[in-house]
């Protein structure tokens, strides 16, 4: 009699450790980029078109990323753990861009909200909500599926 041991999936993690992890790696390819592009891409041209020319790698790094995590943290395929684990993410990413506009940059609260006004900025917010939501996009794609390599 022959046993065959299936293998078991990895144990599932809770959400907020993914979104630590998903936050982290985003934001610092994002401030490295964000450093590239301010001192190289928006010195020849103008800001919006070196948002533009960031927002696709950003994202499709986010999309590999979270992808990742999503495997080797086993966050569960639900709704609801998604999307806590996105929303934490985004409310991280928010926190740091609000702490790195007043912190370093010197500007206010009022003065940090008003950068909303200009098209690369919203540019830049439609990014991170996408990056947001990314968790819950990728709800039921196979090559996400917990136990499954890249």
């Amino acid at each position: 009699m022959s046993m065959t041991m299936k293998a078991q999936p990895p144990a599932s993690e809770p959400p907020w450790r993914a979104a630590l992890s998903y936050f982290g790696g985003v934001f610092a390819l994002g401030f490295v980029l964000g450093v590239a592009r301010t001192l190289f891409v928006e010195a020849g041209v103008s800001r919006l078109l070196g948002v533009a020319l960031e927002l696709p790698v950003m994202l499709a790094f986010s999309a590999w990323w979270c992808s990742r995590l999503l495997r080797q943290q086993a966050v569960p395929a639900r709704v609801p753990a998604r999307l806590q684990m996105g929303a934490l993410a985004f409310a991280l990413l928010m926190l740091a861009e609000l702490l790195l506009s007043t912190l370093l940059a010197g500007r206010t609260l009022a003065e940090h909200l008003a950068l909303y006004r200009q098209p690369s900025h919203q540019l830049g917010l439609a990014g991170q909500l996408v990056f947001g939501l990314m968790p819950l996009g990728l709800l039921g794609w196979d090559w996400v599926r917990p136990g499954r390599s890249c």
